[in-house]
């Protein structure tokens, strides 16, 4: 679903300039884009005029209704996390598994406690006792079978345990819900990555395993000859995953929807010095919203700027109440008139907030809200730091969704789900 925006600009007395923006794929940042189409026409013209004033009223009241309608997408993704050996350091396991439905934490596994316990009090509610005590035991021979194989990808890789190594796994799907109350499968993800780098990954489309590095290549091979493996993990993304998310997305209904109804972006425009001559960097900062997927733009003179105008967009961070931030710069130069502003659209808003910067800059002794804005950032950060490193570093790996986590320990009768990966040898 698009949603067609448009900017006014007077640039001559007797013609109208129309932007026409197509923002497509909201739900997806990754894949957001933006095309500008410019008609430009001349106003002598009474009819002319008159027929462009219909279109452009019928234009207001669809991106009006629109923003209303932005898609939603869900998520249920497992992440597990483990390391070459333990660390003695507080909060840090040798071996972590996570599930998070639309980025929240729903359930927990660590190597100390070695028990699968619920994050959301739904979850605890909904369950069964021998649903987590299934959890619980497939957890255990997962953390058995990661020991295993990050040994061999130590011995592969002609490394020692004088370094500490990660070996990641992420795991889910994802939907977008139709009118007709079935879910829409949009995107699975199988990956697996080492020491923070992308080591392996299932193509959904094609039903086969990608290695982006030589040292994953012996274990592409030797998935790629188990037929079944590839079969069974592209039903699990599609129909499987689908399924549990579904379940779990109603289970947890009223709950996601007051969090997400009381999470607005809190939105912030300001504006420092650089290290370039008569140059500043202008920031537009989002926080605190939920769900993460959200759109903020920076506008000059009521035009949005893209990365061809030099805007730089950084990634969407997790703040330590379940919500997120997003913030994007520009560098203007420090004589610019024109008028800027931060414009965010996201679901929890009856319409975009706009927040216009003052003009005003903060310089090597500047206070004020700059100082509460980096405040806000480097908290971020920290936090981000922590949990993005788990699902980040470890968005590059993966974790397995609760059907094929807790009911599916045999894949095939008289073999675990282990042995079958393996094969002859315990080995990735």
């Amino acid at each position: 679903m698009a949603t067609l925006y448009f900017d006014i600009d007077r640039t001559k007395s007797k013609s109208l300039a129309i932007i026409f923006t197509d923002r497509m794929q909201l739900a997806d940042l990754s894949s957001v884009f933006v095309v500008k189409v410019k008609l430009s026409f001349n106003l002598n013209s009474r009819g002319c005029y008159v027929m462009w004033k219909i279109l452009l009223f019928g234009f207001c009241v669809f991106s009006a209704t629109a923003i209303q309608q932005i898609p939603e997408r869900h998520s249920l993704y497992y992440v597990y996390t483990a390391l070459s050996k333990p660390v003695a350091a507080p909060g840090i396991f040798e071996f972590v598994a996570m599930g998070l439905l639309d980025d929240r934490q729903i359930d927990y596994y660590n190597s100390r406690d070695q028990v699968k316990v619920p994050k959301q009090d739904w979850m605890e509610e909904r369950n069964t006792n021998d649903y987590w005590i299934k959890g619980t035991q497939s957890r255990r021979s997962k953390e058995q079978w990661f020991k295993v194989n990050i040994n061999i990808l130590m011995g592969r890789m002609m490394q020692n345990n004088s370094d500490i190594h990660v070996l990641q796994w992420r795991h889910g799907c994802e939907i977008e819900p139709r009118a007709d109350g079935k879910p829409k499968f949009m995107k699975g993800v199988d990956e697996y990555s080492y020491d923070g780098r992308d080591f392996l990954s299932f193509d959904n489309s094609n039903s086969q395993w990608v290695a982006p590095t030589s040292a994953a290549v012996p274990t592409k091979q030797k998935w790629d000859r188990l037929s079944i493996l590839n079969q069974y993990t592209k039903n699990y993304l599609e129909s499987e995953c689908v399924d549990w998310l579904s379940k779990f997305m109603k289970y947890g209904e009223k709950e996601l929807e007051m969090f997400a109804k009381d999470s607005a972006p809190r939105v912030y425009s300001l504006a420092k010095k650089t290290t370039s001559p008569n140059k500043l960097l202008l920031t537009c900062f989002a926080t605190g919203f939920y769900p993460k997927d959200i759109l903020l733009n920076i506008k000059k003179d009521n035009i949005t700027l893209t990365e061809t105008d030099g805007v730089r967009t950084g990634d969407v961070l997790p703040n330590d109440d379940d919500t997120h931030q997003l913030r994007k710069s520009v560098e203007i130069p420090e004589s610019d008139k024109a008028e800027y502003e931060c414009e965010v659209i996201h679901r929890s808003l009856e319409k975009p907030v706009i927040v216009k910067w003052d003009g005003n800059y903060a310089t090597d002794q500047g206070q004020g809200i700059l100082g509460i804005i980096v405040v806000l950032i480097v908290i971020g950060l920290i936090v981000g730091i922590v949990i993005y490193k788990r699902r980040i570093t470890s968005a590059d790996i993966k974790g397995a969704a609760t059907h094929r986590e807790d009911a599916t320990s045999f894949l095939v009768p008289g073999k675990s789900w282990l042995h079958f990966l393996q094969g002859p040898d315990p080995c990735l």
